[in-house]
């Protein structure tokens, strides 16, 4: 469980260094340039190792579990956070109307896995990662202006979101399978 608060702590460090330590951040980026942005990239690297290490360790007490009616909610759900994880990246119509599109899929991702799995490391991980993704949405919301909204979207940019999360959704679905974590039942 250590190695899953500690990953967990990193990660939220490393995220919140920019916008919570400006000054700290500037300086690093002024001592090291480019490199500075490799050295964050490790440390959310290494938080994610850690979180795996220390979640798949992990033997606590379960409130709650699966049932098949929660498996299909999670699995829709995780196809809309996947989409909205990318909608940024995308020239679909939704960029325009979404500020925050990878933190609301962050947010989204968090609670469907809440969902399925109510073992006392899901809820510090998961509900974790949620909790940091709604206090950046507040964080950037008061600390910097929105861009103006993107216009390009077209139909065919929707489409395209909608393959390129289709095809992610499969990946991920047979990665947690191949794990020994099925998602479908």
């Amino acid at each position: 469980m250590t190695l899953l608060i500690l990953g967990l702590f990193l990660w939220i460090a490393a995220h919140f260094f920019k916008r919570l330590a400006p000054d700290a951040r500037a300086s690093l980026t002024e001592k090291l340039g480019e490199k500075s942005k490799t050295v964050i990239t490790v440390i959310l690297v290494l938080s994610v190792i850690l979180m795996v290490i220390g979640y798949r360790a992990a033997d606590t007490a379960i409130f709650w579990g699966r049932t098949p009616a929660m498996t299909g909610i999670n699995n829709l759900l995780m196809i809309v956070a996947i989409a909205l994880m990318g909608v940024n990246s995308s020239r679909s119509r939704m960029r325009g109307k979404l500020r925050h599109g990878m933190l609301s899929g962050a947010v989204i991702w968090s609670i469907a896995h809440l969902l399925v799995n109510g073992d006392v490391a899901s809820i510090i991980l998961f509900g974790g990662i949620g909790l940091w993704a709604i206090a950046q949405m507040i964080l950037i919301n008061r600390t910097t202006e929105p861009e103006p909204p993107f216009t390009e979207g077209t139909a065919a940019g929707d489409i395209k979101l909608s393959v390129i999360t289709l095809v992610i959704y499969a990946v991920i679905a047979g990665i947690h399978t191949w794990l020994g974590y099925v998602p479908f039942g």
